[in-house]
Formats: C-alpha cells, structure tokens, sequence
C-alpha cells in the first residue's frame, strides 16, 4: 500500500484514490496518512477500513478542515488488525510514537501522585510518592496533581501530626525537630506519644482519606464529650480543632455520600472550542479534578470528539493512569465497548463506561459539566473581552474617555436595624475585592436610604475631596453606580455637591418585574436604553449584584453582633436541641452558613425540609 522510503515533495503527484481504495480490506485496522514528504498527517482507525477511508474521498459533505487534510494527502498506508480493540491499541501507540499534526495530542505522561502510610513500624509514616506501588503499606489517591497531594498531606499533618521523616531520619533522632515545634508532628520518634495514641491517629487519617469523614466526625465528637466529662478539657480542646478543621476540608468537597471509584468526564463546547474536565472519585471521596483544552483539528461531532479524548486518556496515557471501576460520559459513543476491551487487555482490569446514570453518580456528571463550563468560559474571556465591555459601557454613557475604574454603591438592613452600605470596585482587570469596603451608618431615621447612601458616599469620599486619600483608595473612579433608583441617585448627587467634586454616577433601579437584565439605567437625569449593549449591561449587573452580596454580608454579621445571640435561633423550626446539634456538627455558625443541603441532612434530627429551611435562610436574599 506504501513504499518504505518517504516521498520528496517533487515526485509526489495527485493521490490516486481510486485505484487505491479498490484493493482497501474490508477488516478493522489502522491508516496512516502522509504528505508529499512522507510525514504522518493523521492516523485513524476503522471497523471497516474500506468504508471509513472512502468517507474521505466523496464527492459532497466534506468540512473545510477535512478537505485541507486530503489536499495533502499524497499516500496512505494500512496496516490490518484481527479486531478493532486491537486497532485502537495500535493507533494509539502510532499516534504516541509519530505525534501526527491533525490528532489531538495530549500531552500527560507523567503518573498521578498518592499518598501513601507505611504499615513496616510500630510509627508510620505518611509521605507522597508516584510511580508503581512497591513499597509495604497503604495507598490512597491517584490526585489530579502534586499540589493536591501537598494540600492534603498539610492538612492531615496538622490535624492528626503524622510523621513524614524518613525510617533513617526517624532512627536516629535524640530530639524533637522542627515539625514537633510547629505542632505538626507528636515526636514518635523520642516516645512524646504512646503507641496506642498514635495508632488512632493512623486509624483516623486512614478513615478520612478512605471518604468516611462523616464517621470520623461523629466518632471524634464523642471522644471530644468524653473527654469534656472527664475534665480533660484539653483532649477536649484538641478534638475540637480536628473537628473545625475536617469540617472546612468537607465543606470544600462537592459529594462524599457515595462509594466506589469512578472517573467522570464532562464536556463543554462553546463557539467550535472544547474543554473536557476529568472528575476522580476514589472510595465515594472527590479528590479533585483536570481539565484539558484539546485542540481537533478535524471538524466532527461531539460524540466523535469524546472518543478520540477517552482512547487517548485512558489506552495512550494508560502508563500514567490508575484505572477506576467505572467512567461516567455526558453522551454516548459508538467506541465504548472497544475502549472498556482494549482497557482490559492493558490492565487486565474490567472497566465500565456508563453515560445514563442516577444519584450520586448524576450529580458527579453535573458537578464535571459545570466544571467543564466554566474552564472554558474562563479561557475564553480573556482581558479583551472585558475591555470590550467597559468599552460599550463607556459608549453606552457618551463619556470622552474609557472606564478603568468603577464603584458600586448598595445599602442593606432590615426594618432599619444595623444598616450597613457596601462600596466594590472594579478595575481594568475586573473586581478588585482588596480594595472593597464597608461603611456602618448611624444617626439617620431607621429605614432611610436616602439618607444613608448620601452618608455612604461622604464617608467614601471626604478625603478623596482633599485629595489626600487617593493613593489609599486607588484613586478617583471614573464611574460611580449606585443600586437605587432617582431617589437614592438625588442623595448620592447632593453629597458630591457638597464635597465639590464631579464624577459621572449611574443609578440602576430594578424594573417593574424586578427581573435581572429589565433594570432602569438613569443617567445624567435621564432614564438610559440599553438595546444592543448587552456586554455593557453584563457589566452592570455584575457589579451591581457584587455591590448586594457585600452589603447583605456586612448587614447580617452587624446585626448578629448587635442581637448578642445565635442566627439559628431566627430559624423557625431550630429550638436549642437542634441548635446544638447543628453547631457541635459544624465546629460553628460558619460552618452552618456555609454548608449545602446535603450536608445539613447529615445532622441528626435535620430533615431535608427542615435542611433547606436552614440553607434558604442563609442564601435567599
């Protein structure tokens, strides 16, 4: 089918794909494409290698990239396979080899990291390592990356003081080290903690990095009222800081109520660009994720897009992966079974592709797709886009010279009490959180917003006005919005007047239905139409709605401060039983803000309504 030695670009002539596909095998197998030079262009597989390379070759139907491909064509060599699974591992290992310029190329060679707890000494030790799993012990992982890895060994470092050292190191110490000193480590290695003690921690790291955090919470408030009743108030103490610090490793976990391994894949796909982002569930426990950003320089569909990306994750890569039980894929694709085959005959493992699953497994799908959204989202809108929209915001407003910086101005309280006013910024690269600022308003009528936005902007600004303050606030915004219809817009005008200064200020009222994007722009005593500047638009609201969060922030933590009482005890439903129980489960009021439904549920005596009974009162504004 092809010559051994590689064509010159001179000798090359039309490739004659008549003639050729004439003598083409019916059977699977692999082809290889290449250009006059005798380059590889692209390498494929087929289940019917005569049917798949005429595709290539008819008259109509042809995208404008697989037109280009076969324009260089100049020929085409086949190597026929027994099976297709045996065609897929083939190409795989050509596409490896060769690094063909129109396959997705994706370049992950190295092993995932795990970290692992020797079982050789009556101390073990807990490090990272890659590579095969040789040494004594147990493993727990793959991480998407050596940072997670280092992440969660700081963590359980601190929490349950494992040692890390080297058996060597640990012989020979005759005195702490410096871990000890920084209370990271008990000191094993000169008897400052029993064996039996230590072996707890290890049975508690082991439970944690095994996805039973849930158990492990509950068997450490035990020990922690135990320890209480007994006076051992410092034990107590200790428990309770393991605790806190469990809890802020789970808030940060999406799903941990499951079990089993499993890999999930989500795609996105936004204006021809594809982000696939890869979820590792081990023991029911997420660890992490990675997205790649694959570039398929043949255009075809999504489905033909996914297999080409799980071949190569799962059958190319398969030196550096650590094979789950399961793969969970937004859709199905025609080359599923070949690819679980072709998974067995390398790691002699079975392996299942699903992509219609329930429960858990479902809101793992979800959690990736959105993952995969907004990786790609985020790659897409590089700084020209937002300079796109201060651009239009600009046009939008017929001011002579571009927005670079802009404050927002919102006010919160309830029926008067604890009012607070928020002021953000953005800047040239979006929000500028360090330079964000609260302002606690007192001595106005309860419930006067006028009243408070015209003080807001005083305190804001009265140095500004003497221009000694400039430097500490960044300086003078070009723009100024102010959540608030004419009213509020009139106070906040009356308090620049007085300060002598002029900065143009826009008053964003919500509409009639109180819907985002139907919001009323007033501007320059004049209500504002916004068609066609949908970018300029986003922008607002985006402020806009950062301005709110902020304020109701402010607002809730002055007015808890000022009630000197729990917030939970606002919740209708929640008497000082499941007070308790929410606050001992939590390490705190934090955590129980901070917690999703599904966490709630896992108190006891919260029920799902009563849970987001709970979660409603803390988020819905």
């Amino acid at each position: 089918m092809a010559d051994s030695e590689p064509l010159s670009l001179a000798d090359s002539k039309p490739f004659d794909h008549k003639s050729f596909l004439e003598s083409v095998s019916t059977r699977p197998g692999v082809y290889d494409m290449r250009d006059g030079h005798g380059k590889t262009l692209y390498i494929g597989k087929a289940k019917n290698l005569k049917n798949r390379l005429s595709s290539y070759f008819r008259a109509t139907g042809l995208t404008t990239k697989t037109m280009a491909l076969v324009s260089r064509i100049v020929d085409i060599e086949v190597t026929v396979t027994q099976t297709e699974t045996e065609a897929l591992l083939l190409e795989q290992n050509l596409i490896k080899d060769r690094r063909p310029q129109y396959n997705i190329l994706l370049r992950d060679d190295k092993s995932y990291p795990y970290i692992f707890i020797s079982d050789d000494n009556e101390f073990p030790r807990m490090e990272s390592c890659r590579g095969r799993k040789r040494q004594k012990g147990k493993y727990f992982g793959p991480y998407p990356s050596g940072v997670a890895v280092k992440d969660s060994l700081h963590l359980l470092q601190k929490v349950f003081k494992i040692r890390s050292c080297t058996d060597s190191y640990f012989r020979n110490r005759t005195r702490p080290c410096l871990q000890y000193q920084i209370d990271r480590c008990k000191a094993p290695c000169v008897g400052l903690v029993s064996e039996e003690e230590y072996a707890q921690d290890i049975h508690d790291t082991s439970q944690f990095l095994e996805g039973k955090s849930q158990q492990l919470i509950r068997s450490l408030i035990k020990r922690m009222e135990t320890a209480a009743e007994s006076l051992d108030f410092e034990a107590a103490a200790a428990l309770r800081d393991q605790i806190s610090h469990l809890r802020a490793v789970q808030e940060q976990q999406s799903v941990t109520k499951a079990s089993g391994n499993v890999d999930v894949i989500g795609f996105a796909e936004i204006a021809g660009k594809t982000c696939f982002d890869v979820l590792f569930i081990r023991s029911g426990h997420v660890l992490g994720h990675k997205y790649y950003f694959p570039e398929f320089k043949l255009e075809s569909s999504n489905a033909d897009y996914l297999e080409e990306f799980v071949a190569q994750f799962y059958v190319r890569l398969a030196g550096s992966r650590d094979f789950p039980d399961e793969i969970v894929v937004p859709f199905e694709f025609e080359g599923a079974s070949v690819v679980e085959q072709a998974v067995e005959s390398l790691a002699a493992k079975k392996l299942k592709i699903k992509h219609r699953v329930r429960s858990e497994r479902h809101d793992w799908l979800v959690l990736a797709n959105k993952n995969a959204q907004h990786n790609l989202e985020s790659h897409l809108a590089n700084k020209s886009h937002l300079t796109q929209r201060y651009q239009q915001l600009s046009k939008l407003l017929g001011l002579s010279k571009p927005i670079t910086r802009m404050e927002c101005f919102d006010i919160s309280h309830t029926m008067g009490e604890a009012t607070v006013a928020s002021c953000v910024v953005f800047g040239a690269e979006g929000p500028k959180s360090s330079e964000y600022r609260r302002y606690n308003i007192s001595g106005i009528e309860p419930g006067d917003d006028y009243a408070a936005m015209n003080q807001a902007l005083k305190k804001r600004y009265h140095r500004l006005a003497s221009m000694e303050d400039e430097k500490e606030e960044g300086g003078r915004p070009d723009l100024i919005i102010i959540d608030g219809g004419k009213g509020q817009l009139t106070a906040s005008s009356e308090a620049l007047a007085e300060l002598e200064l002029q900065i143009p200020m826009l008053g964003v009222a919500k509409g009639v239905t109180r819907k985002a994007g139907l919001e009323k722009l007033l501007y320059d005593g004049k209500e504002l139409n916004p068609e066609g500047y949908d970018a300029a638009l986003l922008l607002i609201q985006q402020i806009r709605d950062e301005a709110h969060r902020f304020a109701i922030t402010g607002h809730r933590q002055r007015r808890q401060k000022a009630r000197n009482r729990s917030v939970l005890d606002d919740i209708p439903g929640v008497g000082s039983k499941r007070r308790s129980a929410l606050l001992k489960f939590f390490g705190g009021k934090d955590g129980v803000y901070n917690a999703s439904v599904d966490e709630l549920t896992k108190v006891e005596g919260i029920s799902r309504k009563m849970a987001q009974q709970i979660h409603d009162y803390f988020h819905n504004d």
